[in-house]
């Protein structure tokens, strides 16, 4: 690869650090731009420098947003006294896709960890609580992964919110233990969500 001009070996080391990518990807992606007509590789520079400069996290449920509210907390259609907590934002677009969930959405994180150093201040728990606190909340839809960090990130919440009067669900069957949310086809997911149960 070192036959390349500098210019597109940079290129080729910063795609392939991408998730994903390798470094042959990395080589034809880069080749690719190389030939594309100058306004496309225009456009995709315009597009990588936007996303940087106009998304940022929603202050009520941290989904990614372009604004200070994202469309789904702005939507008055939609019923905020329902929260479905989630791990990361593939997984609420994954609910969001199945059609199935009329409520709001609180984006964690992540998931707690010990093993990895990660435990409640590492997340966004504190300003999960809070949100339970000052808004009118009903009941909270727990759709951590069903992995040991999700489980257990389910399981902390709802020993925190166990004495509160919010009713704590727990997203049901369709979904595979170890799965992950984003990988789950809209039907399993429906079903997943109409059978979710209480504790």
């Amino acid at each position: 690869m070192n036959h390349y001009p500098e210019a597109i070996l940079k290129l080729i080391h910063s795609l392939s650090t991408l998730p994903g990518i390798g470094k042959k990807t990395a080589e034809r992606l880069a080749l690719h731009i190389l030939h594309a007509p100058d306004h496309e590789a225009a456009a995709l520079a315009g597009d990588i420098i936007e996303l940087k400069s106009s998304v940022r996290l929603c202050t009520s449920c941290f989904a990614l947003s372009d604004t200070d509210q994202c469309r789904i907390c702005a939507d008055p259609a939609r019923d905020s006294s329902v929260i479905c907590v989630v791990e990361n934002p593939t997984d609420m677009a994954a609910i969001e896709k199945a059609n199935a969930f009329s409520g709001t959405y609180h984006i964690l994180g992540g998931a707690l960890s010990p093993i990895d150093g990660i435990g409640p201040d590492d997340i966004r728990l504190a300003e999960l609580f809070n949100r339970t606190n000052s808004e009118s909340v009903s009941e909270i839809i727990l759709a951590t992964k069903t992995n040991v960090e999700g489980e257990a990130t389910a399981s902390y919440i709802l020993d925190r919110l166990r004495d509160s009067k919010i009713k704590l669900t727990r997203i049901a069957s369709g979904v595979p233990m170890g799965g992950d949310l984003q990988y789950v086809d809209p039907l399993t997911m429906q079903k997943a969500m109409e059978k979710r149960y209480g504790f």
